[in-house]
C-alpha cells in the first residue's frame, strides 16, 4: 500500500484531514479525532493502524501481521504490518469503517454538517 493510494481513500472522505505527526506518521482525523495511521517511512515504513470495534479487537489480532497498535491498544486500535497478506479492498473498507466509528462518536450537530458519508 502507498502514501499516495492511502491518500486519495481517505481525503474523499467527509471533514478528513491529515497531518504528520511522530516523524514518521501520517496522521488521518475526522474533526480532530485520530481514525488511522500510516507510517510513511522509518522502521515500521508501510504499516497502517486504525479503530476497530471492541468486539472484532481479539479477533482481528489474531490474524497472522495485525497487533495491538502500539499506545493504542487500548483504545482498540490495531496495526496490519507491511508484511501483512491483506487485499487492498479489505483494507480500504477497513479504513472506512474506523473513519465511521469515530465520526459516531462526534455530536449530532457536527455529524449533519459533514454530510453523508
Amino acid at each position: 500500500m502507498d502514501q499516495q493510494r492511502f491518500h486519495e481513500w481517505l481525503d474523499a472522505l467527509p471533514g478528513v484531514t491529515s497531518e504528520v505527526k511522530w516523524h514518521d506518521d501520517l496522521v488521518f482525523m475526522v474533526c480532530g479525532k485520530m481514525f488511522a495511521v500510516y507510517c510513511f517511512q522509518g522502521k515500521n515504513h508501510g504499516q497502517v493502524s486504525f479503530k476497530v470495534e471492541e468486539e472484532r479487537f481479539l479477533e482481528l489480532t489474531d490474524q497472522p501481521h495485525v497487533i495491538p497498535a502500539p499506545y493504542m491498544a487500548r483504545a482498540h486500535w490495531i496495526s496490519v504490518l507491511s508484511s501483512a497478506a491483506w487485499p487492498e479492498a479489505q483494507l480500504h473498507e477497513s479504513m472506512e469503517h474506523a473513519y465511521k466509528l469515530v465520526r459516531a462518536k462526534l455530536p449530532k450537530k457536527v455529524q449533519r454538517e459533514l454530510g453523508e458519508v
